[in-house]
């Protein structure tokens, strides 16, 4: 491999677009086409070979039980076949194969470092020694997995490379230049870059804000901007633009080129005719310029600031209407104001059913009551791009708490016509925001996340708030605490946690009521004894009940939280103000 600027290393281009479109019958993913269409794969590899790439990557991104919904044993012979159709295609020539290894999807539960583990055996058991993961959102597991490789071939060659957008974020919301500053100092990984999501000419841009003297940096990009025709991705885009941002990519210092999505062997052949000629004397030696940004200057946050002077803070939950009927949602906003609550929460559809958006009705709220608004924002029906447009407007109208939450289910039924985005969880939009944070928004967002005090195992629920303090999180809104464990288990959570706590309050409405919620409400518990109580009473003793129970409840965390949580049952405001007067008494 080259280990100076004199010279770019040329890799190869697209896999999956490129053999779509080549071949008479494609196989998908075309990771199988390993073992179904072999002859197509080894034509492809040789096609680039012969475009003038000096390494191709083996035809395994997605290679991976997941990926491919298929055993061990397959996935092992989709990568072994892989790797020597590549051999096959290089033999005779000087080009490089490289394990290629793409990012397993999974969530919390999910080994994947132990997945990553058992693809690297097969690659360093069939002689692989060079390895590139591409693709990546995140640098989590790639220190552990390069670390084992070298532990196991110290001579192997490893690149990373990260998809990033055409604002260098990843989808997950992590910053390039975090990534690539942290990788680094990892003495395992031998080069990095960027590949994918972006087209070439915001890369080239973005590669203009690195200092990369004495660094070995990649970029792949995609071919440009893909369009969609009878629900197929194409991208029409031309070979001669993209060589040219090659050339000037590898004039900034860039090491190692090539292409991803939409690439074929006519856009490595004519970047391989464009760098030809370059010269050393060409190639870029300055840092960085310096980004310009804006002073910040702080809206106020009279809800952060409350806490601060160590005073509990009120927030109380309005659902936002069904209809276009707001006349309920403002009056009750405006009686809630006038009774001293701090903040208004608006949730974001709850249970998956469509509502007035929540942000559009925290505008509303600052805009016309100058009321304090908190809305939840759901990684279900957005993806990130839709979630940073949600956010910029949030912050223009001066709208800067928001309480992030994964989001209820789609309804089974509902499942084949109205699809959940979930491409993120409520902690990876928690740093997404942070990073905006620091990055764009001139106000910054306090970021609020869920504390379910009422699961089972409340250790693993500790163990996922401090994930999400560690991504930007300053408070937490709890589950109502209808329990003597709830009780203990928010004591649990002052000790352990670093941040603000505010304690969910629910008033119980009737014996019906008590057993719904604990039947049919995920995340709330209400104590067996607080429901005997509800039994065969009147409807106005239930309504004095719930303000009792309720007030008792708040009492038993008054130690322990910054202020309250209240959730509004069935539009009852005259409860909710109720409720609020007793907590009042418990300071005095």
């Amino acid at each position: 491999m080259r280990q100076s600027i004199e010279q770019p290393y040329i890799f190869d281009g697209a896999m999956g677009t490129y053999y779509a479109s080549r071949a008479v019958n494609p196989v998908s993913p075309c990771e199988l086409a390993n073992l179904y269409d072999p002859a197509t794969i080894v034509s492809i590899h040789r096609e680039y070979i012969s475009a003038g790439c000096q390494a191709i990557k083996t035809n395994t991104f997605g290679a991976n039980r997941i990926s491919l919904n298929r055993d061990f044993e397959t996935v092992r012979e989709v990568i072994c076949r892989g790797y020597r159709l590549a051999e096959e295609a290089v033999r005779g020539t000087q080009v490089q194969v490289f394990a290629d290894i793409g990012p397993i999807p999974g969530d919390d539960t999910a080994d994947i470092g132990e997945q990553y583990q058992e693809i690297v055996n097969v690659f360093l058991d069939l002689g692989a020694s060079h390895f590139i993961f591409e693709t990546f959102s995140s640098a989590d597991d790639l220190l552990e997995v390069s670390q084992y490789i070298k532990d196991h071939n110290p001579q192997a060659y490893i690149l990373a490379e990260f998809a990033v957008s055409p604002e260098g974020l990843t989808r997950m919301g992590i910053s390039g230049h975090q990534l690539l500053e942290k990788v680094w100092q990892w003495p395992s990984i031998d080069a990095c870059g960027f590949n994918c999501y972006s087209g070439p000419s915001h890369l080239l841009e973005y590669i203009k804000t690195f200092d990369i003297r004495d660094k070995i940096i990649s970029v792949m990009p995609n071919s440009g901007y893909p369009t969609t025709v009878n629900n197929r991705i194409y991208f029409n885009n031309s070979k001669e633009y993209f060589a040219g941002k090659m050339l000037e990519l590898a004039r900034q210092g860039v090491a190692i080129l090539g292409g991803c999505c939409g690439t074929t062997p006519a856009y490595i052949r004519e970047t391989v005719a464009r760098l030809k000629g370059l010269t050393v004397g060409e190639i870029v030696q300055k840092t960085a310029q310096p980004q310009a940004f804006r002073v910040k200057v702080p809206l106020e946050n009279p809800l952060t600031d409350k806490i601060k002077q160590g005073k509990k803070v009120l927030a109380v939950e309005l659902d936002p209407p069904i209809d276009t009927d707001i006349d309920f949602f403002m009056e009750g906003a405006q009686l809630l104001k006038q009774a001293g609550v701090d903040a208004i929460t608006i949730a974001d559809c709850p249970l998956a059913r469509a509502r007035v958006d929540s942000s559009l009705m925290a505008c509303k709220l600052k805009r016309e009551l100058d009321i304090t608004p908190i809305p939840h924002m759901t990684c279900r029906d957005r993806n990130i791009n839709a979630t940073k447009a949600l956010l910029l407007g949030l912050s223009i109208e001066g709208v800067n708490n928001v309480l992030v939450v994964t989001g209820d289910p789609v309804p089974t039924a509902q499942r084949d016509e109205i699809k959940g985005i979930f491409s993120f969880n409520s902690a990876v939009l928690a740093g997404y925001i942070r990073n905006l944070n620091e990055t764009v928004f001139s106000s910054p967002f306090n970021i609020c996340a869920a504390l379910n005090v009422n699961a089972r195992n409340f250790g693993s629920q500790l163990q996922r708030a401090q994930k999400k303090i560690a991504q930007g999180v300053t408070m937490f809104l709890t589950q109502p605490v209808l329990s003597r464990q709830a009780v203990e288990n928010i004591k649990k959570a002052r000790q352990e946690l670093n941040a603000s706590i505010l304690g969910g309050i629910l008033p119980i409405m009737s014996h019906r009521n008590a057993c719904f919620m604990n039947n049919e409400v995920a995340g709330i518990y209400v104590a067996e004894e607080i429901v005997e109580q509800y039994r065969d009473i009147p409807r106005e003793e239930a309504h004095r009940l719930a303000v009792e129970v309720s007030i008792d409840m708040a009492s038993q965390i008054y130690d322990y939280v910054d202020g309250y949580y209240l959730i509004t049952p069935f539009k009852r405001v005259d409860i909710i103000t109720a409720i609020i007067a007793g907590i009042r008494n418990l300071t005095v």
